[in-house]
């Protein structure tokens, strides 16, 4: 069972408080152990130039590969970073060596699997792969990458040893990657790492080798992604897919001889699982979700907690979460500090923890979920009960939502009588899952409808639409226009859902997840204005016009169109395939039109 320190970071002789106050003051700080035989960051420049450029295909997907081992000197360790030009701050390097190792008190025996986030370093040049610039446009806003966090995928092994001094082998390997797709990324380490475990070295290379010969996670597209002799097959989802539908099921009808792993999700985790201790509770989790509340998981291991905080990240889906999430967070975390302080409201974020300090720590939070082992597919764990906060004292409190959270929607017991006798039925995790995503998603569905019909009548009609003048802006969004529009179209005409609409709506306008949809949407509907504005200056006869104006008013429309071209280039604008080819025929025909000088300098000045 859980073994004192042994999933620790070589502080365990400690209490909790002395390793807390040791890691906000950041006195200790995992080693960097150059481990393997791998090359050292003097490389020859010109290596690393080529190692880049070979490395591509591989960056699409990966940041890198670690492997994170214990040192009985220096606590938890990188011991390996592949591939090698993989730049990585100390700081970062410090969080990935805390985050891949449960914690101490965790009984983690044998082969685990948790996801983590984290920040990356503001001393750091944002790098992003330009193909994965390239694709976000295509993807669900969920699904996006956030460019200022990484995900850590981990594969952790503990098991006895005896001919090692602390007698227990302990290892993770770690997959750093920008991309949410949890379900990928695990079944991929479910691949390797029991072999890599047993090879080293050598199979970590080839299976990155492998990674390197992946197509690009191209949204819409069914890949064919092999590695180390087996081929998954998954499908990216783009945003004009209609929500709560997968489309690789209907891929697979015919049977694919050389396809070894059909993955009908990327990014999904087994829903039902999660909210099964608190599935009575589970219509209120998605009002604090919605409404941007700080909430705590309190769980027994690493693969507990993240699977419930991206399991609570994912019930307001298609809406995206905006704020801060950490699936697994440790008192060792670069933002334990700011996350615990006292001098200050929580903030906006659901934090994933496993140690009992943390049930002090963070006893002035307003939302804490305790939750006990998740039980196996088909077996249900006694339903928690909503209790007071001052009822929580330890980890070892009883399971439980612990919030004096008043929910403003009237419990769904139709909801509660379909999964309630799903598991009187013994029916599979995965339909009751179904079931549940279902439910949440015409939950948000009915809405956010109101608010999306509402922003659609701020757009400027399009004959207002000049292309002599400046497109037009929005309108304003105002709150109070907008609550007098829910009494015709409200959530009444989708859900049958009574309860305080208007209450549950006025405190999302003040949340971090209205403020990121609407910032959304407005620069959506901002680039249809633009796209718009393009197509209407298409249409204009532009030669007619020059031959009416000066050569200076000439010259300054085609510097105008051009930069209109790269605007639309750039933001990829929602123009017509054929509007992009009319401009630069027009802006071709417009300079030849010029004396033969002015033609020279203009072919010249950015593109045609």
């Amino acid at each position: 069972m859980a073994l004192p320190g042994l999933a620790g970071s070589g502080l365990s002789s400690r209490g909790p408080l002395d390793e807390a106050e040791a890691a906000a003051e950041e006195h200790e700080a995992p080693a960097v152990v150059a481990a393997g035989a791998l090359p050292q960051d003097d490389e020859e420049d010109e290596g690393r130039g080529r190692g880049l450029l070979r490395w591509d295909g591989f960056s699409a997907w990966l940041h890198c590969v670690c492997v994170v081992g214990f040192d009985l000197e220096l606590g938890q360790a990188v011991e390996v970073i592949y591939p090698q030009h993989s730049k990585l701050t100390d700081k970062e390097k410090t969080n990935i060596c805390y985050l891949s190792f449960p914690d101490s008190n965790s009984g983690c025996l044998g082969d685990t699997q948790f996801c983590f986030r984290f920040r990356q370093s503001s001393g750091r040049r944002v790098s992003l792969h330009c193909l994965l610039d390239q694709f976000d446009k295509d993807l669900p806003v969920y699904l996006k990458k956030d460019p200022a966090y990484f995900y850590g995928y981990v594969y952790f092994r503990q098991v006895r040893d005896k001919t090692l001094k602390r007698g227990y082998f302990q290892k993770s390997l770690v997959l750093i990657s920008k991309l949410p797709y949890i379900h990928f990324f695990h079944t991929v380490l479910k691949q390797i790492a029991p072999e890599y475990f047993e090879k080293s070295e050598p199979y970590l290379e080839a299976a990155c080798n492998d990674v390197d010969r992946w197509p690009a996670p191209v949204p819409g597209k069914t890949l064919h992604l092999p590695i180390m002799g087996v081929v998954m097959k998954v499908r990216i989802p783009t945003c004009h897919d209609k929500p709560g539908t997968t489309q690789i099921v209907q891929l697979t009808q015919q049977a694919d001889t050389h396809i070894s792993v059909i993955l009908p999700t990327v990014h999904e985790v087994d829903l039902f699982r999660c909210f099964c201790p608190v599935f009575l509770h589970s219509q209120m989790l998605w009002e604090l979700v919605l409404l941007g509340e700080p909430l705590v998981v309190m769980a027994p291991s690493p693969s507990e907690s993240s699977e419930t905080v991206l399991a609570l990240v994912n019930c307001i889906s298609p809406l995206k979460y905006f704020s801060d999430f950490r699936p697994y967070f440790t008192i060792h975390d670069s933002e334990f500090k700011e996350y615990t302080t006292r001098t200050q409201a929580p903030p906006s974020v659901i934090l994933g923890v496993t140690n009992p300090f943390f049930a002090k720590t963070l006893q002035h939070w307003p939302h804490i979920i305790r939750i006990g082992d998740l039980k196996p597919a088909g077996e249900i764990p006694k339903q928690v009960k909503v209790k007071k906060l001052k009822n929580l004292k330890t980890l070892d409190s009883k399971p439980g939502v612990y919030t004096s959270y008043k929910p403003y929607l009237n419990r769904d017991e139709e909801i509660i009588k379909q999964l309630q006798k799903g598991v009187q039925q013994k029916r599979p995790s995965e339909a009751q899952s179904v079931i549940l995503r279902r439910y949440f998603l015409e939950l948000t569905q009915s809405f956010i409808i109101p608010l999306e019909r509402y922003v659609a009548s701020l757009m400027p009609l399009q004959k207002s639409i000049s292309p002599w003048k400046s497109p037009p802006q929005l309108r304003q969004f105002l709150p109070e226009e907008f609550m007098k529009t829910l009494e015709k179209t409200g959530p009444q005409l989708t859900s049958r859902i009574k309860g305080d609409w208007i209450g549950l709506y006025r405190h999302f306008l003040k949340s971090p997840n209205f403020d990121g949809w609407f910032k959304t949407r407005r620069k959506e509907m901002t680039q249809k204005l633009e796209a718009l504005h393009l197509e209407a200056l298409c249409e204009e006869d532009l030669l007619l016009w020059t031959q009416k104006h000066t050569e200076v008013e000439t010259v300054d429309l085609v510097l105008k169109l051009k930069n209109k071209l790269l605007q639309a280039d750039r933001e990829h604008l929602p123009v017509k395939p054929d509007t992009m080819e009319k401009l630069r025929t027009h802006i071709d025909a417009i300079i030849l039109a010029l004396p033969e000088d002015l033609q020279g300098i203009l072919l010249k000045t950015g593109m045609t």
